[in-house]
């Protein structure tokens, strides 16, 4: 096996639902698609279903395709069960296999808010400040540093003056690519921004050829609208990376509750419906080309509508979900680790470590939003994206395979006899020193006085006095003169 992050490997993947349920959810969820259709307000989508075989019935403002299994299955049939996310430096790529439960962690949600933290006599204090392109540089740069982060997708949405549509994919993508050697993923702002994008990703791995043996970054498109939408401008984006054969995860993000059913039944039904109908799609257009199989669901809060992560349906949709991508041997997105609360302590703790210690045990190849995340997905901070890496450093320690294969018997049987046949009958004098990886010693992160966060607070101080790992400065000058929109402060050490 080539070089490549390691994750955590399950020997077993939990599958929450039995085979008869999953068959159950897939058989309901092709019978919607074909007698219920999805609203297509893309043309040259519904043409690519109507070319293989759809119905397409004109509905309002929409084409309605019905979509028989017959066209489900051929697409389907080749879409690729493996798929590889490059980096700049090789033992960061991520190999992605739809046969393999081996988990990844990584950032995501474009931030507005960056929760900036700071101490003022022995006490934290809070401030909200606006994302920024700096402040995507420090992310980016965190991120190198921590531990079990193994990919990083943008988490600040930067918002700079000089930031407009025309030139925001190109900063966004630079300033993580030149502050990161992990894979880089993220959504697509502006079609016209696309090759300008590549061109660059294809300048920094050495050409066009080495882009696509080592793709460095990837691309996320929420093409379908809950309930069963195809939306306009994000089809078209969508379907132009298609084209391009790079990575992208198709993704479907329905509300329980609201754009979907709260019912556990209901939920996973429609997202598999949805992502069969993005799916198909993305292979009519690309027979082969990478996909991920991209299922967000989160619920809907009853009081305020707000999107809600710290609940036990959330869990259950998501498990549910990385089963049913396991039917069709699709890499599957998941999601764990985002907290409802707006700032660190025990609420997010605890919500984020409901979520952290059940999903991927489902085996989900690849785990977004695990780092940082706060107040839903709209705010980022720094010094809890150290603990969430602490965090999943114990969970990945919780999953382990059983350490019993190759231990002999005869060891055990001769310590036992030593111990029983001393004085105190006690293990200190008769057992190896464990190492680090043996044992829990102790939680990862502790303070004297008991205060966590002040020692993430210290220790991101810390990472972020480490050595950027920049691109080459001669490369970073032809990116400047090639790409049009670059600003200088994607290309700075601290994004300023």
């Amino acid at each position: 096996m080539k070089e490549q992050r390691e994750g955590i490997l399950l020997k077993h993947a939990v599958q929450r639902l039995s085979e008869k349920q999953v068959l159950q959810i897939d058989e309901t969820s092709r019978i919607l698609l074909e007698r219920e259709g999805i609203i297509s307000y893309n043309p040259r989508a519904a043409q690519q279903f109507k070319r293989a075989g759809a119905t397409v019935i004109e509905e309002g403002d929409g084409l309605k395709v019905l979509l028989p299994s017959t066209v489900i299955d051929k697409a389907l049939a080749t879409a690729p069960s493996r798929v590889v996310l490059g980096a700049r430096e090789p033992n960061n790529r991520i190999v992605l296999d739809a046969k393999e439960p081996r988990v990844r962690f990584g950032s995501g949600s474009e931030t507005n808010v960056w929760l900036d933290v700071s101490y003022e006599e022995n006490r934290p204090k809070f401030s909200r400040e606006t994302g920024n392109l700096s402040r995507l540089c420090q992310a980016a740069h965190l991120c190198e540093y921590l531990e079990n982060l193994d990919f990083f997708i943008r988490c600040v949405n930067i918002q700079d003056s000089e930031i407009t549509t025309r030139n925001k994919d190109v900063n966004k993508f630079l300033a993580s690519l030149n502050h990161t050697t992990k894979h880089v993923q993220g959504g697509l702002t502006d079609l016209q921004q696309l090759d300008s994008v590549l061109e660059m990703a294809s300048m920094i791995c050495g050409g066009p050829d080495a882009f696509q043996e080592n793709p460095i970054l990837s691309f996320i498109a929420c093409v379908v609208k809950s309930p069963l939408q195809i939306v306009e401008d994000t089809a078209e984006t969508f379907m132009e990376i298609t084209k391009r054969r790079i990575p992208i995860v198709v993704s479907s993000c329905p509300m329980g509750g609201a754009t979907g059913p709260f019912d556990e039944f209901g939920m996973v039904a429609l997202i598999h419906a949805e992502l069969l109908a993005a799916i198909t799609l993305h292979q009519l257009i690309s027979p082969g080309a990478p996909v991920l199989y991209g299922a967000v669901p989160v619920r809907t809060r009853l009081d305020n509508l707000n999107d809600m992560y710290g609940a036990p349906e959330f869990i259950h949709y998501n498990m549910d979900c990385a089963q049913m991508a396991r039917l069709y041997g699709l890499p599957c997105y998941s999601t764990a680790g985002v907290a409802d609360s707006s700032y660190p302590g025990i609420q997010a703790t605890v919500e984020k470590m409901m979520t952290l210690a059940s999903i991927p045990a489902s085996g989900a190849q690849y785990i977004h939003y695990a780092f940082g995340l706060l107040e839903r997905t709209n705010v980022f901070c720094p010094e809890q994206a150290v603990l969430d890496d602490l965090q999943i450093g114990v969970v990945k320690r919780m999953l382990r395979e059983p350490s019993i294969t190759g231990k002999s018997p005869d060891e055990f049987l001769s310590m036992m006899h030593e111990v029983m046949s001393s004085s105190h009958r006690t293990f200190l004098y008769h057992l190896p020193l464990p190492s680090r990886e043996d044992v829990y010693v102790r939680f990862p992160l502790e303070d004297p006085e008991g205060d966590t966060l002040r020692a993430a607070h210290e220790k991101v101080r810390n990472l972020s006095e480490r050595p950027h790992k920049h691109l080459p400065g001669g490369l970073l000058r032809d990116l400047e003169a090639r790409i049009d929109g670059i600003l200088t402060a994607a290309l700075s050490e601290d994004g300023s």
